[in-house]
């Protein structure tokens, strides 16, 4: 099956799922990172990142989330940037697979982020190990992805509005064939 026929289904049938107690849709708070993202005039593999971010929740074909509700890490990031990297190279899969530890490493360095988190995504902060400590975060900042992490996850923590005008699926469809590995 094309690679974008087996997103657009996750999107419409696993994605219109609860989305860990937020007021959106699981596939709702996807499209509305990338859009945000979109907006602020992110490069496409940026915009990408921010659509695919928490594709490792879906369960079935990637993983599941109901470790994540019972208090386990699931590992999302990993999961879902290894399924990805069948069809995306690493200027895609790699803010996918830091967009956790960018939510821990802002947690640890910027007064007053932890403040703007949800409930739920407080929540999974202390499920996925919490803010940085200064050697987390001195590897976190060394890491070359660490930048493009960082943008996806402050566009990840935007995208829980239940009234946000929210572009489909098919939208970002021809952005992420531009972006498939040959």
């Amino acid at each position: 099956m094309n690679p974008l026929d087996t997103l657009a289904g996750l999107f419409a049938g696993e994605g219109s799922a609860e989305y860990l107690g937020e007021a959106v849709t699981q596939a709702e708070h996807m499209l509305q990172a990338a859009a945000l993202a979109e907006a602020a005039g992110a490069a496409p593999h940026l915009v990408a990142a921010a659509l695919l971010h928490d594709v490792g929740h879906f369960q079935g074909a990637v993983t599941g989330r109901d470790l994540m509700e019972n208090g386990t890490d699931n590992r999302h990031s990993h999961t879902g940037a290894d399924w990805l990297d069948q069809w995306f190279g690493p200027e895609v899969t790699e803010p996918v697979r830091l967009h956790v530890a960018a939510k821990r490493y802002l947690c640890a360095v910027e007064p007053g982020y932890l403040d703007l988190l949800s409930e739920a995504s407080v929540h999974t902060l202390a499920v996925q190990g919490g803010p940085m400590n200064e050697e987390q975060v001195r590897a976190f900042e060394a890491h070359p992805g660490a930048a493009d992490a960082v943008a996806v996850r402050r566009w990840d923590e935007q995208a829980k509005d239940p009234d946000m005008d929210t572009p489909g699926f098919a939208h970002f469809r021809p952005l992420l064939a531009g972006l498939l590995a040959p």
